[in-house]
């Protein structure tokens, strides 16, 4: 039976896997034009998985060597001798396997020889290695195409720079002395960013050694059309009576198609027997949302490593900061690169709604200890839930008492810093270990922000806004509606943070004409 799996390669033979055959058709023909390439995506975007896929698809025409740095020593890559025999090693190796196809055509003995008198220093004069590279690529039969995953796992020493350098000048001399077809560099880090990575005393060295580089820029998350296929093989398989289309589309509203999201999802519901319906999704979505995992693990790492994206972050959860998307911008082109954002028809939006309230659960938690209505909503719990369901007219009210109680002196300054989050933080102990929330993208400015609560299966939408006046208001109202119309929910609620001083506060119901309310309330 195949499984799904979230670590590795994936294996067509042994896992539930999405259709990869457009993806390795556009980087193909990047390898026809005899571009060298970089892929960089997030950890676990499935960049290893699509190079092992690559290097099959091409080895009909191309003789590959497929190599990661990863597997290298540090030892290996302490200088340019020491990475040029641990490259020559590898493919010695590899001509060698029974695997690599056409190894016949190559340079054994000579390739032999080179390893053999300098087996004992185990490095190898640069120059060398470059005349060996170019003599296997004027002998062989094929084009010759190398492929390297995790170059950034070694980019901070100065070896790498000097085999970049060298890459870069066979490639421009090409016409003169054969060289690689094509090099296809996979990583995180894409070249314009390795110098966050490199030690100040390189630093020096990175004007553009790479600047030949041709970035891959196809899209490598799952469509929902791809989760649909993904899933069509294994209800397949074990005939689960599953609405593959329905289920597709939410796991792809909570993950937008990050492969070991979607992956995830997918294998949790599948082991832990959580059923293939809505239900199934939303708990393994608070499993999810609880657990440690290497995803969160390397979130949370890059967050200390770098304060500026998360005081962007919080900005942009809290505040509703509406950013122009400017992959320019130092900070924006990071957090990209590590796919936290994703540009949003020009705007700067989080890039799934899983990370969005990990996100959101990770900032407040910084706050929630010392914070009053924190505290207040732990108290407050028992009196919200009946008959599974709960009481969010109620919960409204009783959060706007506490709120005027003790905030009732605060300026619009206040706001900006730590109004909306205030609402989550009372209601996360009320919701906590049964549901859990998340914040509409396509709704959040400096104004508005409407939060979507899943409790049980049921749904409660709240517009957190800002008081602008009377007609900013009734549009609030009007955009409230449509959005209930959309989710097919007869109430909503509208939460008003005003700072007038001839405020008038309190909860008020608003009957619409679409038969539907609104319970607002002004705090």
């Amino acid at each position: 039976m195949r499984r799904f799996n979230i670590t590795g390669t994936c294996y067509t033979e042994d896992h539930y896997m999405v259709d990869l055959s457009e993806r390795l058709s556009q980087i193909e023909k990047l390898v026809e034009q005899g571009q060298y390439i970089t892929i960089n995506r997030g950890r676990q975007y499935g960049k290893t998985t699509t190079l092992y896929h690559l290097a099959n698809k091409l080895s009909d025409n191309y003789v590959v060597f497929s190599l990661s740095f990863e597997d290298f020593t540090e030892r290996e890559y302490k200088n340019i001798e020491a990475l040029s025999f641990a490259l020559l090693k590898e493919m010695k190796k590899q001509i060698k396997s029974p695997t690599l196809k056409n190894a016949t055509d190559f340079l054994k003995n000579g390739l032999t020889d080179i390893v053999k008198n300098n087996s004992e220093k185990k490095e190898i004069d640069f120059d060398d290695f470059s005349d060996f590279i170019g003599d296997i690529c004027a002998d062989s039969t094929k084009p010759i195409v190398l492929i390297i995953d995790e170059f950034d796992s070694v980019s901070s020493y100065d070896s790498f720079v000097e085999f970049l350098r060298m890459s870069r000048k066979k490639f421009l001399n090409k016409t003169i002395r054969p060289t690689f077809q094509s090099v296809i560099l996979a990583g995180v880090y894409d070249i314009k960013n390795l110098k966050l990575k490199v030690r100040p005393d390189s630093e020096h060295q990175y004007n553009s050694p790479w600047n030949i580089a041709e970035r891959f820029d196809g899209k490598m998350s799952f469509s929902v059309e791809q989760i649909s296929q993904m899933l069509s093989d294994y209800e397949n398989d074990h005939k689960t009576g599953m609405n593959i289309s329905e289920i597709a589309s939410l796991i792809y509203d909570y993950t937008s198609g990050y492969p070991f999201l979607t992956s995830k999802i997918c294998k949790l519901i599948d082991e832990k027997n959580l059923g293939w319906n809505k239900n199934g999704v939303l708990n393994v979505v608070k499993m999810l949302l609880k657990e440690s995992n290497t995803f969160f693990d390397d979130l949370t790492k890059k967050l200390e490593d770098f304060a500026d994206i998360k005081k962007m972050l919080k900005e942009l959860l809290f505040n509703g900061l509406e950013a122009n998307f400017n992959i320019y911008n130092k900070h924006e082109s990071i957090a990209a690169m590590f796919n936290y954002i994703a540009d949003n028809n020009g705007k700067v939006k989080i890039s799934n709604r899983i990370t969005e309230t990990w996100l959101y659960n990770l900032f407040m938690d910084e706050k929630e200890l010392d914070n009053r209505l924190f505290r207040e909503g732990q108290i407050d719990k028992n009196q919200f839930i009946e008959n599974g369901e709960l009481k969010m007219d109620k919960i409204l009210e009783k959060f706007a008492d506490h709120f005027n109680d003790i905030y009732k002196k605060s300026t619009e300054k206040f706001r900006e810093e730590e109004g909306r989050r205030f609402f989550m933080l009372y209601i996360r102990p009320i919701i906590n270990g049964t549901g859990h929330y998340y914040i509409e993208a396509q709704t959040r400015d400096l104004s508005r922000t409407d939060m979507i609560i899943d409790y049980l299966g049921k749904q409660y939408i709240i517009e957190m806004k800002i008081w602008r006046g009377q007609s900013y208001n009734e549009r609030g109202e009007k955009q409230l509606s449509e959005y209930l119309d959309y989710y097919h929910i007869n109430k909503g609620y509208m939460l008003s943070f005003c700072f007038n001083k001839n405020k008038v506060l309190g909860t008020k119901v608003i009957k619409l004409d679409n038969e539907k309310e609104i319970l607002k309330v002004v705090v």
